[in-house]
């Protein structure tokens, strides 16, 4: 076959490539398959919703095992589901296979295994022949599965991500960040309600944290400002990314608000996530919140979420007023969950947030009819997610309203051109474009229409963690 183009833009080309595609385009020629074979086996992932998610991560693993040609051009292996072994033999077995196929992805950068009750000493062993490993998201519950030492040698590490972390893994963080201090800049610890994450411990990580670029602490309910502010105060360049879920309702956000503004701790900060609890004064906490995302500091990124009911939209407009009078020239992305926001902040959001990429909302159903005109002065809009409040206990139990395509495409025809990504509750689409022909072959125009969302990310929306 005869390329008429320059081989240096090629796979510039094929990275547009769906992943789907890729593996047609590995059968054009050895051209072809040497540029799409990279990005067809860059990245893999398992997620508990696959069909035969368990078998196929087993399937995955022998392949790897077995084709050393292949596993070299993993760079990001996500497994989020896997088989509980059934007996001692099978779990010999099983171990063996996955850490020979681990072993054979020598160019492996981030490894992602969430799975509870499947992380084995093997698993972590034989990571550690991946030389070029910088990022670890584990399930922290080692109880009977793997020894937490193993951790400390794994000191190259540039992010770190705990779920559900048992005491003895949480006791393993202080020597391991210790040797990790100088190349980390992402933590996150995700609990559900755990006493073992306090302020002191926090406090006790603080020295090892200074380098710290991201830091996020969700579902701790021991921790209060005083140790989130301890790490962040220690950092040496100024935190980027914060995010404070799900903690103590002692959090004092005007003490936070304080100390921060005096050592200038979020001078650099560009994204923030924060909870409501519903035992606080909103109006009171939503002042102090507004203080404390001052207009110096470079906010990019807003996202905040209620831990219980919905809260009513009157209550926070003068909120976004706020937020918008202070960001407008600078955010990026805004998310809002849990929280009822009206027509008259979302037009402000729309409207003034002239970089406004990503917007996340919950808004009645009844208003739709009303939100085109606002979406469409949002100019360089790229994602769109709705979701409906959820009304009494009984309509929280039964399957949530969908959007019908018909009325997801009548609103996203009403949105910038840049619009390539839709959703309502749990649909989301892809934004795709067809060019209209005339009877003469004449392009006339472009028409929007939606499709499968098929990417390999969890689309934003449901990256909320909800506590």
């Amino acid at each position: 076959m005869s390329l008429n183009l320059p081989l240096d833009i090629l796979p510039v080309i094929i990275e547009h490539v769906t992943p789907r595609d890729l593996k047609n385009v590995c059968l054009v020629n050895s051209v072809f398959h040497g540029i799409a074979v990279q990005l067809l086996y860059d990245r893999i992932s398992i997620y508990s919703w696959h069909k035969n998610g368990k078998a196929k991560a087993i399937m995955l693993f022998t392949s790897l095992s077995m084709c050393p040609h292949v596993a070299k051009h993993v760079h990001r292996l996500e497994i989020r589901a896997f088989p509980r072994v059934i007996s001692m033999d099978t779990e010999a077995e099983q171990a063996r296979v996955v850490a020979k196929g681990i072993r054979n992805c020598i160019n492996l950068s981030a490894f992602v295994w969430t799975r509870d009750g499947t992380l084995r000493n093997e698993i972590l062993l034989a990571l550690r022949h991946c030389s070029c490993l910088r990022a670890l998201e584990i399930n922290g519950h080692n109880q009977e599965y793997y020894d937490p030492n193993i951790l400390l040698q794994f000191d190259c590490i540039r992010k770190i991500s705990l779920i559900m972390p048992s005491a003895a893994v949480v006791q393993s963080l202080d020597p391991w960040l210790m040797r990790t201090g100088k190349t980390l800049r992402s933590l996150t610890l995700i609990c559900k309600a755990t006493s073992i994450i306090t302020d002191h411990t926090l406090e006790a990580l603080a020295p090892n944290l200074c380098h710290l670029e991201d830091l996020h602490i969700t579902g701790c309910p021991k921790v209060t400002n005083r140790g989130i502010f301890s790490v962040i105060s220690q950092n040496v360049k100024g935190i980027l990314s914060l995010g404070i879920e799900g903690l103590s309702s002692k959090f004092d956000m005007a003490v936070f608000r304080r100390d921060c503004y005096q050592s200038r701790a979020l001078s650099h900060l560009r994204s923030i996530t924060l909870t409501i609890h519903q035992q606080i004064l909103v109006e009171d906490w939503m002042k102090q919140v507004a203080d404390l995302l001052s207009p110096e500091i470079p906010l990019e990124a807003f996202n905040i979420y209620s831990t219980g009911a919905f809260f009513e939209s009157p209550i926070t407009s003068q909120f976004w007023e706020n937020i918008v009078a202070a960001h407008q020239d600078r955010l990026v992305r805004v998310s809002v969950h849990r929280m009822l926001i009206s027509l008259r902040s979302i037009g402000e959001i729309c409207r003034r947030c002239r970089k406004l990429e990503q917007l996340f909302i919950v808004i009645e159903p009844g208003l739709l009819s009303q939100l085109g005109d606002h979406l469409s002065q949002a100019h360089v809009l790229r994602t769109m997610h709705i979701n409906y409040p959820l009304i009494d206990a009984s309509q929280s139990q039964a399957e949530p309203p969908v959007m019908s395509p018909t009325e997801a495409l009548k609103l996203v025809e009403q949105c910038s051109s840049t619009i390539s990504q839709f959703g309502c509750n749990t649909r989301v689409w892809k934004v795709e474009r067809e060019i209209v022909i005339d009877e003469k072959g004449i392009p006339i125009g472009v028409r929007r229409q939606l499709a499968r969302y098929d990417s390999p990310d969890i689309p934003e929306a449901f990256l909320v963690v909800r506590t």
